[in-house]
């Protein structure tokens, strides 16, 4: 990870992509829940509250914040013993991976995004509004925003496409956001209000204003489940 950028190769990154990541002597990555597939004996995996401070606080903060965001308690933090290391990983769900240098630009997260990050930089939870946190399902009354400089991998139910706003407006259903630039503003509503919104069956949008980048993804995961909900129950 020279200049603090992540050493890695994605591999089939279609459906189903493997993502390989090596690692010298000394080197961290902190990585999804869950999302290891294999390293080698060199990579040690060790279990970390997921939030800043010491003690007690940090316990009370990790725990916390899972409850209300949906995030897990705990982050998994992968160490190389020596040059060489390789530890790979594979999404939750199915979809592409994409890299995001951060440094001069910063990111927030919608949730299930956060695949890995580079030892050398970090992330934290930011407050959200009450009216952010009701209407946005994901996320809840925090969004993960990044900090430092790295590599953040995300990952995304389907294909990813990124959209450039200059001095712009864009809305976007907010299930289908992955990533956006801090820069940017954001306003979490009901598209029309909510009587338009069960009629059109458009749901929580996000309105995104400023200059930056915005990703999101082909699929919606909670639609998935209603169409696949109702395709079971139909062989019952």
């Amino acid at each position: 990870m020279s200049d603090n950028r992540m050493n890695f190769t994605i591999e089939n990154n279609s459906q189903f992509p493997f993502v390989e990541i090596a690692l010298d002597k000394g080197e961290k990555a902190y990585i999804q829940r869950g999302g290891m597939v294999y390293h080698s004996p060199s990579v040690k995996l060790n279990t970390k509250l997921n939030a800043k401070g010491s003690g007690l606080g940090k316990l009370v903060k990790a725990v916390g914040r899972s409850m209300v965001s949906g995030e897990s308690t705990f982050i998994t933090e992968a160490t190389s013993e020596i040059d060489g290391g390789v530890l790979a990983l594979a999404p939750n769900v199915p979809g592409q991976v994409m890299a995001l240098e951060i440094g001069d630009h910063q990111y927030r997260l919608n949730d299930g995004a956060f695949l890995a990050l580079d030892g050398s930089a970090f992330y934290t939870m930011e407050r959200q509004s009450f009216g952010r946190a009701l209407f946005g399902g994901q996320g809840g009354f925090f969004v993960m925003t990044t900090e430092g400089e790295g590599t953040l991998l995300v990952n995304a139910f389907g294909a990813i496409k990124k959209i450039e706003l200059q001095d712009q407006e864009m809305t976007i259903d907010n299930a289908h956001v992955v990533a956006w630039s801090k820069e940017l503003t954001y306003d979490i509503h009901l598209e029309n209000g909510f009587l338009q919104s069960v009629g059109t069956g458009e749901g929580v949008v996000n309105t995104f204003r400023g200059t930056g980048e915005i990703y999101v993804q082909s699929l919606n995961v909670e639609t998935f489940a209603k169409v696949l909900g109702t395709y079971i129950s139909t062989r019952e």
